[in-house]
């Protein structure tokens, strides 16, 4: 009886065996999604950087430039939450041709703004309290997370119709999926500008102008799914 049942047992692990190994018809499609929105915020990294020979004074005058630019953020109504002091320098830099030591301090700031409307006039005021380089303008959504989604939506729709498409062509059908893989990235536009070029956003009479057109920005997501076919 023992035999027998070992026997059976063997039988239907064999089975099991026979059908994992049995390829599955399949086919292996790429989807995409974009959704195309206004902006209603916008990320911000400025730094003040001074230099000179003297470590103590140069980091005395950037402390002080800093010291305006923090003012002017007051000023100017921004949420203290919105506001971040991010990274703190001051490193020695040998000039060979001279044979002389300089240092470099810099501080840098990032901020959220979440009133877009105010772009224009945060960066001219922050340029007028000292800060001498923008290292990020990076426009963002505050409802990423749901345009993300309807983007996977739309991403998983299209690789569905891509397969449905190709199986059509070859008389057969889409079956359920057996593989999801999320390649998205989200995507900011990060214009760079340096001190001289920000000063042109200010008229001869010494209003703001526009510096920049803020447009669209995409929200993505790419998509890669195996169906089976049947």
């Amino acid at each position: 009886m023992k035999k027998v049942i070992t026997i059976i047992c063997l039988f239907f692990v064999l089975m099991l065996q026979a059908q994992e190994g049995k390829a599955i018809p399949q086919i292996s499609v790429s989807g995409e999604g974009i959704i195309k929105i206004a902006p209603d915020q916008v990320f911000i990294s400025v730094t003040t950087e001074t230099k000179g020979s003297d470590a103590a004074d140069v980091k005395k005058r950037n402390d002080i430039a800093i010291s305006e630019v923090i003012k002017f953020i007051k000023t100017a109504k921004i949420p203290t939450e919105d506001v971040q002091t991010k990274r703190i320098s001051l490193n020695p830099e040998f000039d060979y041709q001279v044979k002389k030591r300089n240092y470099n301090a810099t501080q840098t700031i990032e901020i959220l703004l979440k009133d877009i409307t105010k772009y224009d006039s945060v960066i001219v005021g922050l340029i007028d309290a000292g800060i001498n380089r923008i290292d990020v303008v990076e426009f963002r959504s505050s409802k990423l997370e749901q345009y993300l989604s309807e983007a996977r939506k739309l991403a998983i729709k299209q690789a569905k119709q891509k397969a449905e498409d190709f199986a059509f062509t070859l008389g057969q059908k889409v079956g359920k999926a057996l593989n999801i893989t999320d390649n998205s990235q989200g995507y900011f536009p990060q214009p760079m500008y340096d001190k001289s070029t920000l000063k042109m956003g200010i008229q001869n009479n010494g209003t703001p102008r526009e510096t920049i057109a803020i447009g669209e920005i995409n929200i993505s997501a790419n998509v890669n799914v195996s169906f089976v076919l049947e």
